[in-house]
């Protein structure tokens, strides 16, 4: 197998984003935090933004079901870059190298809010190592739906036998690879090299 175009997915890959950052502040216990997060600010919700509705209408929303979490709630994206930890260092390493070999076209695909994106572009220095970048919130479709996948590939004229693709959602990989893209379940960044170094030869 010829690979000539690596894309990486960014959240929990390259960038460690987590609400538990904020909240554990915000509640006494982790009990709390995790109830909170399960049930109110949940995964579900906040991807409804990464799909192109606004921070104000997702806020809004929440706060007319839970008045009680109303300041909870509006936390959630009035304190967004708290939760931005900074950057996986071992992955960036990774695409560091990936990119000084000269051998890959690098991408990323990524499931992010249009609104808060710009945010992560002034922060992280090594997103300016992208040859393009595909923002879901931008793009008003997300991952797992196969039409961002293609998207990217029409884009950028990338041949899905010719790619693989790192991610650390699951079902995210299982639509890569129904396209033909070859896959890595991203753990950590050390599996990520080893998946890595047993596909492509760099």
């Amino acid at each position: 197998m010829q690979i000539n175009t690596v894309i990486f997915d960014l959240g929990a890959v390259l960038v460690d984003w987590n609400p538990r950052y904020v909240y554990r502040q915000l509640f006494r216990s982790e009990e709390a935090v995790e109830h909170f997060l399960g049930k109110v600010c949940t995964n579900h919700w906040n991807e409804q933004q990464d799909g192109g509705r606004s921070f104000a209408d997702a806020t809004a929303i929440l706060v007319s079901e839970y008045p009680q979490y109303s300041s909870e709630i509006s936390a959630y994206y009035g304190r967004w870059e708290e939760m931005l930890r900074g950057q996986i260092d071992e992955t960036v390493k990774l695409l560091e190298e990936l990119k000084a070999s000269n051998k890959f076209q690098i991408y990323a695909l990524t499931n992010w809010s249009a609104e808060s994106f710009p945010v992560a572009l002034e922060k992280f220095s090594f997103l300016s190592l992208f040859d393009g970048i595909v923002v879901s919130g931008v793009e008003k479709m997300k991952k797992p739906d196969h039409q961002i996948y293609r998207l990217l590939m029409e884009r950028y004229h990338v041949a899905p036998s010719d790619a693989i693709f790192i991610d650390d959602n699951y079902q995210n990989i299982i639509a890569a690879e129904s396209l033909g893209i070859k896959a890595i379940h991203f753990q950590h960044s050390h599996q990520c090299r080893e998946a890595l170094n047993q596909i492509i030869n760099w």
